[in-house]
């Protein structure tokens, strides 16, 4: 008697992802067919939007609204954070860490609804034991992953997908993307403006370049320290 409710509660969840699977496709579809009709190259689009970005007032929410909606459509978080330097030159790290941090709770939370219910506690798996010790350590994973400079994107839905806590995936991704988003962003100010790049007018400003080359390699550095550190302080049996 009991039976084909228990089939039905079940059955809603998947339902659910199913359909959600669903518009998140046919969103993409529509999003790459647009591309493709207009015939956009990606030069066209950094050239257009960043000309968007310079002329309106509404250039810096707009900037953050891309970097929202960017783990939807698979964007390379690195064009966005080079072009915040490009365009806004060094306020563009405070745009970036904005909008990267609320990109990461987007991919995030994509990442935890279609996980859910896959990694159960008990269960013995291989890959059930690997979530087990990330969610054990998740923030630590986390930080050293984005310090890595591992795929933002990858790092935000495998975060979810693993059902690690919120508060210390948002802790490690603030921590951890920090870096590299100076680092990135402090490139694209080195290399001028966009106009100048797309037209072939390379212009390196050296102590910028100097600067993001820093940050990069003291982001590597931390991470190897707290591999060695956690590797360390790891149970030997």
């Amino acid at each position: 008697m009991m039976k084909q409710p228990f089939r039905q509660s079940l059955s809603r969840p998947i339902g659910l992802k199913i359909i959600a699977l669903g518009v998140w496709l046919l969103l993409l579809v529509s999003y790459y067919a647009v591309l493709r009709l207009n015939n956009w190259t990606v030069s066209d689009g950094v050239y257009y939007v960043s000309n968007w970005l310079v002329e309106n007032y509404w250039g810096p929410v707009f900037f953050i609204s891309l970097y929202v909606v960017g783990p939807l459509l698979f964007f390379p978080a690195i064009i966005l954070s080079l072009l915040g330097g490009f365009v806004f030159g060094p306020m563009g790290i405070l745009y970036t860490i904005i909008g990267s941090n609320a990109s990461a709770m987007v991919a995030y939370s994509i990442g935890r609804f279609f996980g859910n219910g896959i990694f159960k506690e008990g269960d013995t798996g291989v890959v059930q034991r690997y979530a087990q010790r990330i969610r054990q350590n998740s923030f630590q994973t986390v930080l050293i992953m984005h310090l890595i400079f591992m795929p933002y994107g990858l790092v935000n839905y495998s975060g979810g997908f693993l059902q690690i806590g919120w508060k210390p995936f948002l802790a490690g991704t603030a921590l951890g993307s920090g870096m590299a988003t100076i680092s990135i962003v402090m490139l694209g100010v080195s290399f001028g403006s966009v106009e100048e790049l797309l037209a072939g007018k390379v212009r390196i400003d050296p102590v910028t370049l100097a600067t993001s080359l820093l940050f990069i390699v003291s982001s590597i550095a931390l991470s190897r320290y707290l591999r060695k550190r956690e590797t360390q302080h790891a149970p030997s049996g």
